[in-house]
């Protein structure tokens, strides 16, 4: 894992909205990596959110074996789902120098600090096309999970078969695509 070289640890904030998939996408990124030879672990953080209120989600991955469960308050990368939150949360509050944030869609609106490097994928888009829509809302998170599995150097395949064994059936297959395509359309893009 290329984005692993030189470190032991890399830490993962994801930010979405209830009901969008953060907890498992920090699981099925934990798995993949765990298929990587790594070790991880992903654990979710909130309250008494409802759908659609803001949820955090964390994954470590390490070289070795992962004992610390505490929230995540310097991460080396952050993956938002949902743009708006940039609204209403400092998505990138902690975040260290150097880090890595990846962006459902368009960086635009969001106030990137110095020295973050800036990936994008419209996985809003994505999840449209591919029928991932529940309630109304675009599942993205199997594929910012691409998109971050691609920024990071993991295999795709291992991003794969962590989605057939954390979901089944129909779901598996058009999240599994989903993954597929977000890890061939994530691009780096110039801080706004």
């Amino acid at each position: 894992m290329s984005f692993l070289a030189g470190r032991n640890v890399v830490e993962i904030r994801f930010h979405g909205r209830g009901g969008q998939g953060a907890v498992t996408a920090a699981h099925i990124l934990v798995d993949a990596a765990v298929r990587e030879g790594l070790w991880g672990v992903a654990f979710p953080f909130f309250g008494a959110e409802r759908r659609g209120a803001p949820v955090t989600a964390y994954a470590r991955l390490s070289r070795s074996r992962v004992f610390t469960r505490t929230m995540i308050r310097s991460p080396d990368v952050i993956v938002v789902l949902d743009p708006s939150l940039v609204n209403i949360v400092n998505v990138f509050d902690g975040i260290k120098v150097g880090g890595t944030a990846v962006l459902n869609a368009s960086a635009e609106g969001f106030r990137v600090p110095e020295g973050v490097r800036v990936f994008r994928v419209n996985a809003t888009r994505i999840a449209i096309e591919l029928g991932l829509v529940l309630a109304g809302w675009p599942l993205v998170n199997v594929a910012m999970v691409g998109a971050l599995a691609r920024v990071l150097g993991m295999n795709l395949e291992h991003v794969v078969e962590a989605v057939y064994a954390i979901l089944s059936g129909r779901a598996a297959e058009l999240n599994a695509e989903a993954a597929r395509r977000a890890y061939a359309e994530v691009e780096e893009v110039a801080a706004v």
